[in-house]
């Protein structure tokens, strides 16, 4: 079938994915007519799955039912113990454990409002989260609480320790100490409508801003990839090797929950698809093929760095990877020489990438398989409950094909930044999310994000988009991983910089790079100001280069 066909044929009258229009917080919209009514209608659901196996996490082996009994222990000492209420905030900060897991599905099943925080927030960050969203409970670990120190003594919020080791401090109590054997979910209603979550964004400049979902928009974006994946399984079947690989679906869990892409569709996407969990303690490639080839994993989704570090391990061609039948994820632009690798070196893996963002509940257009294949620098196509368009500096619609900033609506958007008005109406125009993300989109629905608007460099007036620069530098055969920025020019006003990670054993010199970029592209988006350097580039939490970072320094350098 062809994409249109098939989005037709899942998307009818009748189907689980029927769409319908109605009014969302005073918009029209295309929705999902079957979305659940909240969050806690989907774990009831998966409560069917009982003994089966779900989660993996080191040495521990977990079942649905496991999970569950554990989240409604915990709503229990929510609710029955601490007095939380419906709309009330309470946050995790932890890494990511199975407990992540049944807090987050206990706060939000009894009508509270989770606020992941950052795992690697230090001190003052981790007070901001908590003060900021008015959190009235936290649930965290030992880690997270040692480094939150005497800050906590100046927080109207309960301290519950999640895992803790040695004495506690005063104030804080341990979770299973307050848990009471027997204790189930309280009963409380939960309109969609209601809010569910605050993620807080990165906050490359400034205090992070927390982003605020709904129950709907939450299920909105859960049903989309799982339509999205129905699509896919439409206009292109799995081949025989496929089917088998993916008997049992498992996804790894390589970024934290703490983040958009680890929390909606890794972990809330196997309550609804049913496949198992297999967690990661941190990231680290060689753990990943271990773990890939001992639990038979069938779904990869990371940012694309990860992918090229599974590619690059010593270990990868010892391993046996062939239960692999999708290698992706999202979080940044997938350089096309990767797309090509991706689909060479793994037996039954294909290249997929998502474009999507925490205001959108990560659910954006989708590319893999054959399609990514033949469109390796597009982000791909999106179901119609998302309406997508590109618009001028003043806001005006742009024609097929031209080059502008992206906007989205739907019902998977947030409806705003918590306490944050300003911020919210500059995002949010008239119900469309402005992205903030330079691109394009064809006559035949394919999306080509070609940089963030504010990481582009305008080089004496000429359009420098980072992620092409950067596809080119990835097709070098010694470049292991590269970062490109702008840099004050005194003539040109910027100036294009960037910092090469070499692999190991390999030598590059920066003539030879320039020459290299030179071949592929024009000549004022070869960089000026090249390092090349023998470590790994800084990077985030969620695995993303930090080119901010790897800029300022380079500037205090100079």
């Amino acid at each position: 079938m062809s994409f249109a066909e098939a989005t037709a044929a899942v998307c009818a009258p009748g189907t689980m994915f029927e769409i319908v229009e109605t009014e969302v917080r005073g918009t029209p919209m295309r929705v999902f007519a079957g979305t659940p009514p909240s969050i806690r209608a989907l774990f009831e659901l998966a409560a069917l799955r009982g003994d089966a196996d779900y989660l993996v996490y080191e040495e521990e082996r977990w079942t649905v039912s496991d999970v569950l009994k554990q989240a409604g222990q915990i709503g229990d000492v929510l609710v029955n113990q601490l007095g939380v209420s419906k709309g009330d905030r309470v946050s995790i900060a932890m890494r990511n454990y199975p407990e992540w897991i049944s807090s987050f599905v206990a706060i939000t099943s009894v009508g509270a409002v989770a606020v992941p925080l950052n795992a690697w927030w230090q001190t003052e960050e981790l007070a901001f989260g908590l003060e900021n969203s008015g959190s009235v409970v936290c649930l965290i670990d030992s880690e997270r609480l040692t480094r939150l120190g005497t800050a906590a003594d100046e927080l109207d919020c309960q301290l519950l320790a999640v895992r803790p080791e040695g004495t506690l401090p005063a104030g804080v109590q341990a979770l299973n100490d307050l848990i009471v054997d027997g204790a189930t979910m309280p009963d409380v209603e939960i309109d969609p409508d209601d809010n569910i979550s605050i993620l807080y964004t990165s906050g490359t400049t400034g205090q992070p801003k927390g982003a605020v979902s709904t129950h709907r928009a939450m299920l909105s974006a859960l049903m989309a990839f799982a339509g999205r994946a129905a699509v896919g399984g439409l206009t292109e079947p799995p081949s025989e090797d496929q089917t088998k690989a993916s008997a049992s679906p498992a996804f790894i869990l390589a970024v934290p929950l703490f983040h958009v892409t680890g929390l909606v569709p890794v972990m809330l996407g196997t309550f609804v698809s049913g496949a198992r969990l297999v967690m990661m303690y941190k990231w680290n490639p060689e753990r990943a093929l271990e773990l890939i080839e001992r639990e038979r994993v069938t779904n990869f989704v990371g940012v694309p760095t990860m992918s090229f570090d599974l590619i690059e391990s010593p270990d990868f061609e010892t391993r046996d990877t062939s239960s692999l039948v999708s290698v992706g994820g999202g979080g940044a632009p997938m350089p096309p020489d990767l797309v090509k690798r991706i689909d060479s070196k793994f037996d039954n893996g294909r290249p997929g990438l998502g474009y999507g963002m925490t205001e959108t509940n990560a659910y954006g257009p989708q590319n893999s398989g054959d399609d990514f294949v033949t469109h390796p620098d597009s982000t791909g196509r999106a179901l119609p409950i998302i309406e997508m368009r590109v618009t001028g500096p003043e806001g005006n619609v742009l024609p097929t094909g031209e080059m502008g900033e992206i906007w989205f609506k739907g019902p998977n958007m947030i409806s705003g930044y918590w306490n944050r008005p300003e911020a919210t109406a500059e995002a949010i125009v008239d119900g469309w999310l402005r992205t903030g993300d330079l691109g394009r989109i064809d006559e035949d629905g394919f999306v080509y994000v070609m940089d963030r608007a504010k990481d582009m460099v305008l080089r004496g007036g000429e359009n420098v988009y980072c992620a092409e620069v950067e596809a080119a530098i990835y097709e070098h055969d010694a470049v292991y991983e590269a970062a490109v920025y702008g840099l004050p020019h005194e003539r040109l006003g910027e100036e294009v910089g960037a910092t090469i990670m070499v692999k190991p054993g390999a030598t590059l010199t920066v003539e030879e790079l320039q020459e290299h970029i030179r071949s592929r592209t024009a000549a004022f988006k070869v960089p000026t100001q090249v390092q090349i350097v023998t470590e790994q580039l800084p990077r985030n939490a969620s695995g993303k280069i930090l080119k901010r970072s790897i800029r300022d320094a380079l500037l205090d350098e100079s």
